[in-house]
């Protein structure tokens, strides 16, 4: 099993193969908590968390908006100052939330997977099943309201409903697999007339149900008689653009050592006219091409792992005691890989180094701790006394990777 599986097998209600190769953006699934061995989510979320959040965390735009019959209202219409001490002036104001919830508006808490700690941690297991990047917002609707109305997204959600009841209406895509610049706005009136026949699914959710849309689907949901809580996991997947992208931008690269590619145009040329460029144009054509044929798999590969670095974060630590922790170490002290680092290693320069990438950033780890560095990846947990037979070396190399964000000790 792929690591943070059951992150993502608590939300189905088949196994993760079937769901792979039958369901994985292709086709929506609904599964019911009586379906999903009668478990809710009340772990990862509930209104006592809502309330927690808008009146005593100090919250900010933009971890936070409110929707009124399809439209977003402006900030200025819930936030104010921090009074005394605090004069930020984008705070959430719990009064006007209070008012403007009683009136009708759904409360949108966005960034939870930043915001909460049960779901930041629950989300980048989920992020680690699935191998893409995740966000997590919840939706607070007052009784018998709609927030938004027919749409599609443009990345796969699953739904997750927490408290009360919501009932949703799912039809087919009307462009399916829509790319992040292809949003339903620029499609408003085919959504409209799709939103207008008959839906493929009809469902009141339930604490505890989940649905999962791929990108595309058109879907709306309304609270029925009492407040409703759904968090929404948007899941931002890699895809095929994605590598064409990169392709490009090494192919790019590599167009600029051709001497064909530098040439200039004619003197008095008129780029603007299609048949003065004909001929240059061909030439830079199949001279891209060729590029694109030459661009190694390992190249386009190290961009994709830079970019999957910055999509998400590493596991969360306690910046303090952690630093605190690093004068304290001795041999006896039990270190851990933190997790979710997305960690590669490389050799640096001529003398045996190594530089380390991670979601903690990059450090380079000289050539008389290479091996500890090898003993620590290497195991589940390790203590000092194990990274090198000689405690001074064992001693600096622990340091340096408590450091650096990749070790956590055992007892922080």
């Amino acid at each position: 099993m792929r690591a943070g599986s059951t992150a993502l097998t608590r939300l189905l209600a088949c196994d993760l193969d079937t769901f792979a190769s039958t369901y994985w953006a292709r086709e929506a699934l609904l599964s019911s908590r009586a379906d999903r061995n009668d478990e809710d989510f009340g772990d990862l979320f509930s209104l006592a968390a809502v309330d927690e959040l808008l009146s005593r965390r100090g919250l900010r735009t933009p971890f936070l908006r409110l929707a009124k019959n399809g439209k977003t209202l402006p900030e200025s219409a819930y936030t104010i100052g921090g009074g005394v001490g605090a004069g930020v002036r984008d705070q959430i104001s719990d009064d006007a939330v209070l008012s403007l919830f009683a009136d009708g508006a759904t409360v949108v808490l966005q960034g939870l997977h930043r915001t909460w700690e049960p779901v930041a941690r629950w989300s980048q297991d989920l992020a680690a099943a699935l191998g893409h990047p995740v966000q997590v917002n919840a939706y607070v609707t007052p009784p018998q309201n709609q927030g938004f109305a027919d749409h599609y997204d443009v990345h796969d959600v699953f739904v997750l409903q927490v408290h009360g009841q919501k009932r949703w209406s799912i039809r087919e895509p009307v462009l399916p697999a829509p790319l992040r610049d292809q949003p339903w706005a620029e499609r408003r009136r085919e959504v409209e007339e799709a939103a207008a026949g008959p839906a493929a699914i009809e469902a009141t959710l339930e604490p505890g149900d989940c649905l999962y849309l791929p990108r595309g689907y058109i879907h709306s949901a309304a609270a029925l008689g009492g407040v409703s809580i759904h968090l929404t996991v948007g899941v931002h997947g890699w895809t095929r653009h994605h590598l064409a992208e990169a392709l490009l931008d090494e192919a790019r690269s590599c167009l600029g050592r051709r001497r064909e590619v530098r040439q200039s145009l004619a003197l008095g040329a008129d780029v603007a006219r299609p048949d003065a460029i004909n001929e240059d144009l061909e030439v830079t054509r199949e001279a891209l091409i060729q590029a694109l044929r030459e661009v190694p798999v390992d190249r386009v590969g190290a961009r994709m792992a830079s970019r999957a670095r910055d999509s998400q974060r590493p596991e969360a630590l306690s910046p303090v005691s952690t630093g605190a922790a690093v004068a304290s170490l001795d041999l006896s002290s039990a270190l851990r890989q933190r997790a979710h680092l997305m960690l590669q290693t490389h050799p640096h320069g001529e003398r045996g180094a190594m530089q380390v990438r991670s979601r903690a950033g990059r450090f380079t780890v000289p050539p008389e701790q290479v091996g500890a560095l090898h003993v620590f990846l290497d195991a589940d947990w390790v203590t000092v006394a194990d990274l090198d037979p000689d405690p001074e070396t064992a001693l600096v190399a622990a340091r340096s990777l408590v450091r650096h964000g990749v070790a956590v000790p055992v007892d922080a």
